[in-house]
């Protein structure tokens, strides 16, 4: 889970508020002491805890809370605003050129994941419509061009290079006059690393801005790297002057120092965060959101938007056809199922379902790979078999068994969960058709 022992500690720390009726000074006092043992624990810089708690404190002891009905509440509600504030309030969009094309420099030390990043943010662009073209300017890291070169593959997007013995300043010059004849509107400029930062390492990012005047230079850190990436952001932005961060590799940040400390410190936005290794994993920073998944409150709008995105509405409308009259078949189970898996790892989706806590979660077994057996075994059937389950015997059970690598057992489970799945999704149809008709509502009874 994403900042899980963090989330677990101020989690438990608020709790012990909420079931209070009434609130003291002290209890608040408390309450705030664990938050802030729990925030520096988390690797979150020592004055943005000090003025976060100072802040919750001020505004926890104040009448309006003690003489709430709910003063416990009231306490979660203000340490959600300030986790917001923290980490900028509002969602930072990219900006774009009034005059195409827009150039983002993206910048960071080496391993921080600039080059797949630079991809990321292209296909996203690409889903806005945008036609980007990628750069290849880090010239020093061996095999970075091929890297590019490789995800601009996969993306279907353009990259540009010019190999290894022209300078970056000259490639980035050169990629934008490529963008402007081949129509290119956005220009991503990958731009070489160091494991450290030098002086020959911001002359050169700085020539190359001086030259391209890039809309935003965008900074890549290592969410997992904590206060380290805090003070990389800090240097960055005083030589550079970068107008945003990605955080890349939030999904294995159990501690969340980066997150909570780089906006408050910088002043510069997260605009981006990297939830996977995937090239489509790359999501836009919403701090409210974030606020509301530390304290185990969900993220109902980010899974809304997944779906939307990875569902295809026309599909669910005849999906919905098909189950009122009766006619789901295992082709639909299966299409649900991949667009499920495209949605990203079931761990990462339960947790923005609110009330769902790490601890829960940690003693909840998602086993991804049953999803894997579930889909051999469907795609082991033939078209009629997945249109009738009804057909499928010993034998063809057998067969559908060693296609799949799976054992009868496996099969003949699979098929009794899509039956019973099949008998509720009929219950259920049935209640809302006696519902519109205004009669009385039956519940469905799952026994035998």
């Amino acid at each position: 889970m994403v900042f899980e022992g963090l989330a677990d500690k101020l989690q438990g720390a608020l709790k012990k508020l909420k079931s209070k009726g009434k609130l003291t000074e002290k209890d608040v006092k408390e309450a705030m002491r664990e938050v802030k043992l729990a925030l520096l624990e988390a690797d979150v810089n020592f004055k943005v805890v000090k003025d976060f708690i100072n802040k919750v404190k001020e505004r926890a002891i104040g009448a309006e809370v003690m003489e709430s009905l709910t003063p416990g509440q009231h306490v979660i509600k203000i340490v959600n605003e300030e986790l917001t504030a923290l980490m900028g309030t509002t969602q930072s969009k990219l900006t774009f050129s009034s005059k195409p094309p827009t150039v983002y420099m993206l910048v960071g030390l080496q391993g921080a994941g600039k080059t797949t990043t630079g991809g990321k943010l292209g296909g996203y662009l690409k889903t806005m419509g945008k036609r980007p073209l990628l750069v290849a300017g880090d010239i020093y890291r061996p095999a970075a061009i091929k890297q590019l070169q490789v995800v601009g593959k996969q993306l279907d997007i353009p990259v540009f290079s010019m190999g290894d013995k022209i300078s970056p300043v000259n490639i980035a010059k050169a990629g934008i006059e490529h963008a402007n004849q081949h129509s290119n509107d956005v220009v991503i400029i990958d731009t070489a690393g160091r494991l450290h930062i030098d002086e020959n390492l911001m002359d050169e990012l700085e020539d190359i801005k001086k030259t391209v005047n890039p809309q935003e230079i965008l900074l890549v850190v290592d969410a997992m790297t904590g206060q380290d990436a805090v003070n990389v952001a800090e240097r960055f932005n005083e030589k550079l002057g970068i107008d945003g961060v990605i955080l890349t590799k939030l999904d294995g940040d159990t501690r969340g120092g980066a997150a909570l400390s780089v906006r408050a410190v910088t002043q510069k936005p997260i605009k981006f965060v990297g939830m996977g290794e995937k090239l489509s994993e790359l999501e836009a920073f919403h701090p409210d959101r974030m606020a509301s998944r530390i304290l185990g409150m969900g993220d109902v709008l980010s899974l809304i938007e997944k779906a939307q995105v990875n569902f295809d509405a026309k599909k669910a409308k005849e999906l919905e056809k098909r189950i009122k009259s009766q006619e789901f078949s295992f082709e639909d189970f299966l299409e649900q199922l991949q667009q499920m898996k495209n949605m990203g790892p079931m761990s990462q989706l339960l947790e923005m379902i609110p009330g769902a806590n790490s601890k829960q979660l940690k003693n909840l077994e998602i086993n991804e790979k049953e999803f894997v057996h579930i889909e051999a075994m469907i795609q082991s059937m033939t078209k009629e078999e997945r249109k009738n389950p009804s057909m499928i015997n010993g034998s063809r059970r057998k067969r559908i068994a060693k296609g799949s690598g799976m054992t009868v057992n496996k099969v003949n489970g699979l098929l009794k969960q899509f039956a019973q799945t099949k008998k509720m999704m009929k219950q259920f149809t049935d209640m809302e058709k006696n519902m519109k008709k205004g009669g009385r509502m039956k519940l469905p009874f799952f026994g035998k």
